[in-house]
């Protein structure tokens, strides 16, 4: 895909970003960010999937970009360590990027492959294992720390996490938190259409992959304990979840089963994200676990206030009170904490001023691509000069 395009200045050193699948998520829209985003003179891009890739991939407007699927089955993939192994040898990348669990094992085959510089990145942790403790994937990951530069926790808890839980060397564990684009997302001006609701709508959203880790479940069942509790505004209550997933199905079915199929709104996934959170009044992300989720910055960035579970990297963007509200995994305090904003828009509206200035101040674009840069410049300066003489002097 797109390597019938021009591309600028082949001699420019190549990244090739190695993730399970290229669909609608937070990491892979982060991943798509960062490519487009990337001065189009420093580094070229290519992206391997482990599986497949969907027509999210469209997203990817920087030129020249390749897409390679590589359609592991379930289990052990051997043959396709072997098609990554060859496919290395013949891109011979400067850089091999590696995105969670799934992927990091190919930085080993991208070390037998000649690939100079390999770097692996944590984005969170999965409904399994919520606290990272899972021994066989943290033997994997000491194991493979010989063949692995720099590991990259996008959060603070994270960074913890590998250094006192999976025994990590602090030089090769830096942090690079998540950036969101404040000029797409930002407050909005002037009254929305909140679709499909009324204009008088109270919309509590969601936006996320429809997957265990994400909770959706309990959002559900919070919003119609909502309606229960607050029946002078239960005919404005109306509930957003913007995802695709695995367990769509499954929520659907507990919608209907609750009787919820007129207020509440399950699209799959959606292009226009950004439109659909000035519909919002409320965010919510109640998650089993999170490394920085990706539309939670993209949220407080457009002015809402957020109710979140307080685990993994949450309680560093949001401060309780604050910029949102953070609770126990449980759904009577979810409740209650969406009936705090639903009954003072005041409230929430401080909040979600509040919550702008934080995305405005900590979480900026254009800190984490140069954050990137710098680590893809001074590993390539240090591992393959030569490769480096090359960038520098075209």
């Amino acid at each position: 895909m797109h390597s019938d395009l021009p591309v600028l200045n082949a001699q420019r050193p190549l990244v090739v970003h190695v993730v399970y699948s290229l669909d609608v998520g937070g990491l892979e829209t982060l991943l798509v960010d960062c490519i487009n985003r990337m001065p189009a003179e420093k580094y070229r891009h290519a992206v391997v999937c482990l599986t497949r890739y969907t027509d999210f991939a469209l997203r990817i407007t920087q030129p020249g970009v390749e897409l390679f699927a590589l359609n592991k089955p379930p289990g052990n993939g051997l043959r396709v360590h072997a098609r990554f192994w060859q496919l290395m040898r013949r891109l011979r990348p400067a850089i091999v990027h590696t995105y969670n669990l799934a992927a990091m094992e190919y930085c080993f085959t991208a070390a037998a492959a000649g690939v100079p510089v390999r770097i692996h990145a944590e984005h969170g942790r999965d409904a399994g294992d919520p606290h990272g403790l899972n021994r066989k994937h943290n033997f994997l990951r000491r194991r493979l720390a010989p063949f692995i530069d720099r590991y990259i926790p996008v959060s603070d808890d994270l960074q913890r996490w590998l250094d006192r839980v999976v025994g990590i060397a602090p030089a090769k564990n830096l942090l690079i938190k998540n950036g969101v684009d404040t000029a797409r997302f930002k407050p909005r001006t002037d009254v929305v259409d909140a679709a499909p609701w009324a204009p008088d709508a109270l919309v509590i959203g969601a936006v996320a992959r429809v997957q265990d880790v994400k909770n959706h479940r309990d959002l559900v069942a919070a919003f119609a304990l909502l309606r229960e509790r607050l029946p002078a505004l239960r005919e404005r209550l109306r509930l957003s979840i913007v995802g695709d997933g695995p367990l769509l199905a499954a929520l659907q079915a507990q919608v209907a089963a609750a009787g919820l199929q007129d207020v509440v709104w399950l699209p799959g996934a959606r292009a226009d994200v950004a439109d659909l959170l000035h519909g919002f009044d409320i965010f919510a992300l109640p998650s089993l676990a999170e490394g920085t989720p990706v539309s939670l910055l993209e949220a407080m960035a457009c002015g809402l206030p957020s109710v979140c579970s307080r685990v993994g990297g949450i309680p560093e963007v949001i401060t309780d009170g604050v910029h949102g509200s953070l609770v126990p995994v449980e759904v009577e305090a979810l409740a209650a904490a969406l009936a705090r904003y639903v009954q003072d828009p005041a409230l929430a509206a401080r909040h979600g001023a509040a919550a702008r200035m934080r995305i405005e101040e900590k979480y900026s674009m254009d800190a984490m691509l140069g954050a990137y840069i710098g680590l893809y410049d001074s590993l390539l300066a240090r591992k393959a000069p030569a490769r480096q003489h090359r960038l520098i002097n075209t």
